[in-house]
């Protein structure tokens, strides 16, 4: 399993960015997939998810109206499109797996497996 997140950076506050992660070693297209987030100051913490065929969402309450998640099956990939940039958006980005279809993700059904994270740093 491998997980290869990417599409991070520096941003100022109100900008955009688009993270992808690709997936490779498992059926992507039977597992729901997450983004979460982490700072030094804050544990891991659930952004958004997506069922296993896109047709249902969920997101943080913080970034609900801001970021949509997406994914296409046949690229194995997941996408976070993330708008309204603030700067406590500030973290490390990862994707994650889930052995669940719907939207009832947590650690305990997340795969072991995380790739190395992509930065997102939202700053004047």
């Amino acid at each position: 399993v491998q997980l290869v997140e990417s599409g991070g950076g520096l941003v100022q506050p109100g900008g955009t960015l688009r993270l992808s992660c690709v997936a490779s070693g498992f059926t992507f297209s039977g597992y729901a997939m997450t983004w979460y987030r982490r700072t030094p100051e804050k544990e891991r913490e659930l952004v958004a998810v997506i069922s296993s065929d896109g047709g249902r969402t969920d997101y943080l309450d913080s970034v609900k109206g801001r970021f949509t998640i997406s994914r296409d099956n046949a690229k194995k990939t997941v996408y976070l499109q993330m708008n309204s940039l603030k700067p406590e958006d500030t973290a490390t980005y990862y994707c994650n797996a889930h052995y669940v279809h719907g939207v009832e993700v947590s650690l305990v059904n997340a795969m072991a497996t995380w790739g190395q994270g992509t930065l997102v740093t939202v700053s004047a």
